[in-house]
């Protein structure tokens, strides 16, 4: 079958596409995957889920109704046509009534016992839990503060040390000292933390900003921009070593030069979590040489993994902590996330510590929302701009997504057997056995695997499949991406480049995310029977 111009051209440019973000490539090889009506696309290229927890969403159909119902208490003389704002006294009771009322129904019991967890076990006011929580399913009060809802950033909080490995109790512990900010996601989280970094003063154009590489790749392209023009130092994952930090990469910090490291843990596209032993080499690292070093740790895939340990649970005062609700509760389209950080932390020390001539700056900056700007925290100034200081006043990720997302912290923290966490891993683990078995290899274990992405190294493939002669062959060859591209032309199976993610070496990464357990050994499949056709252009090549 001939090839259009459009495919020509593809082909033709892959020296180009050296320079696409994965993402952006992703669409380009969806459109050569699509191609063929008759056939149906596997797109292992996003890392959607496909899952998604229930209970809290069905809880959160429950609290709708009776958010309404407390709205319906008021202006009855106008009929159905206006309701008010709940009333906070009194709440509990007319919640019993309506747990009663609505027993039967799915989602009642959970929010029930959600009511009574928040009351019996965290120590919080059921009243004021349950007027917060009506109140941001109405949405008709501005997120207030904007930082975040006060019940739900306690709880929140709670849910986010659990599962970053930090512990809780219900005495003093790092839950009480974090400061939460509600964000639309991680998305929004490290788009905020770059530019509120770069308006403070504490990363200047020029900086060197350190990144535990291979990365999600807009933490490689947003230092870039014209806006920070920052010099990326990379510290090496080595594969390995399963993809841990060694000593000598590690060793990069210690340049006072380099102000800050951003990591994603576990990792994407690795989906490999830090040990032990390297956290602790970086723990130790910072407290004996570099106690200014600013931390961005993004941990959204922390849950999916056993014995999860983050560095915000290691090194509070010099880590920033981005989490999202996507990944774990199948909840993309809500767009819920987080930013943390300790209430004594080195970014506020840092801008502290700025000359003169910036603090005056920076107080005319802040001026128009506080009276004594350089007493404007970190995570204040982070808040205001998100909406370019002026609009500090309506800032804040919208009340009805703050509830669901407490929702889902509730459900975790509730979920003592972690029935739930135990459910997801299974999916996920099975999907990655399914594509091994359609490649017809056996899978390799890794204690540290969060199994939400495999990366498949394709030189290495080759090898375990037919020798190390046809690696060599393959590698020298073909460009890495054709491989990638053939897969999507000819089978209509997405994958992502590990290029596009700083791997270094050719790999493609797999969403096990995202497609059904048999597409998955389809896609094994599929990989394998284009291998053997290289392999037959090599064996014929050697016959010549």
């Amino acid at each position: 079958m001939g090839e259009d111009s459009s495919d020509k051209n593809v082909l033709g440019n892959l020296k180009r596409l050296d320079e696409l973000s994965p993402f952006e490539f992703k669409d380009l090889l969806i459109n050569l995957a699509g191609r063929k009506s008759e056939r149906v696309m596997l797109n292992a290229g996003r890392g959607n889920p496909n899952f998604l927890a229930l209970e809290p969403r069905y809880a959160y159909l429950q609290l709708g109704k009776f958010a309404l119902s407390e709205a319906e208490r008021h202006f009855g003389y106008m009929g159905d046509l206006i309701g008010g704002h709940c009333e906070r006294e009194g709440i509990e009771a007319r919640f019993e009534i309506f747990a009663r009322n609505h027993w039967s129904e799915r989602g009642t019991r959970f929010l029930n016992s959600a009511v009574s967890y928040v009351r019996d076990y965290l120590g919080l006011s059921a009243g004021e839990f349950l007027h917060e929580m009506v109140q941001g399913y109405l949405g008709c009060d501005y997120p207030s503060p904007p930082r975040m809802l006060r019940i739900s950033e306690k709880i929140v909080a709670r849910y986010l040390l659990k599962e970053m490995g930090a512990g809780y109790d219900l005495g003093y512990s790092l839950a009480d000292e974090t400061r939460l900010f509600a964000v639309e996601g991680g998305t929004a989280a490290m788009a905020y933390l770059f530019e509120s970094l770069s308006a403070n003063h504490v990363l200047n154009p020029g900086d060197r900003i350190a990144l535990a590489v291979p990365i999600f790749s807009p933490y490689l392209e947003i230092p870039k921009l014209d806006t920070y023009r920052l010099e990326i130092v990379e510290i090496r994952a080595d594969p390995e070593f399963n993809y841990q930090i060694p000593e000598k990469e590690l060793e990069k910090l210690r340049d006072p030069e380099v102000k800050a490291l951003f990591l994603v843990n576990p990792g994407n596209p690795t989906s490999v979590k830090f040990d032990g032993d390297t956290l602790n080499r970086i723990k130790r690292l910072v407290e004996e040489d570099r106690p200014d070093l600013i931390i961005i740790t993004d941990d959204v895939y922390a849950t999916f993994v056993d014995g999860f340990k983050s560095l915000y649970a290691l090194l509070p005062h010099n880590t920033i902590l981005v989490y999202s609700f996507s990944k774990y509760f199948g909840a993309t389209g809500w767009r819920l996330g987080v930013i943390a950080l300790h209430r004594d932390n080195i970014v506020d020390r840092l801008i502290r510590e700025l000359p003169e001539e910036v603090q005056r700056e920076l107080d005319g900056r802040y001026a128009p929302i506080t009276p004594n700007p350089r007493e404007l925290k970190f995570m204040d100034r982070l808040v205001a701009d998100s909406r370019n200081v002026a609009l500090r006043h309506t800032a804040g990720l919208s009340t009805p997504q703050q509830v669901q997302m407490v929702l889902f912290a509730l459900y975790a923290l509730m979920d003592e057997e972690a029935h739930y966490k135990r459910a997801v891993k299974r999916i996920l683990r099975r999907r990655y056995e399914a594509l091994y078995r359609g490649l017809g290899i056996e899978p390799q274990e890794n204690l540290n695997y969060a199994y939400y992405y495999t990366l498949l190294d394709t030189e290495e493939l080759a090898e375990r499949l037919y020798g190390r002669e046809f690696a060599e062959w393959f590698m020298e060859n073909f460009p890495p991406e054709e491989f990638i591209i053939r897969l999507a032309k000819e089978a209509g199976v997405v994958l992502l480049p590990g290029k596009g993610f700083d791997v270094p070496h050719p790999s493609a990464r797999v969403s096990l995310a995202n497609l059904r357990e048999v597409d998955y050994l389809t896609i094994g499949r599929t990989i394998r029977r284009i291998l053997d056709e290289y392999y037959k252009e090599f064996v014929s090549e050697g016959e010549g």
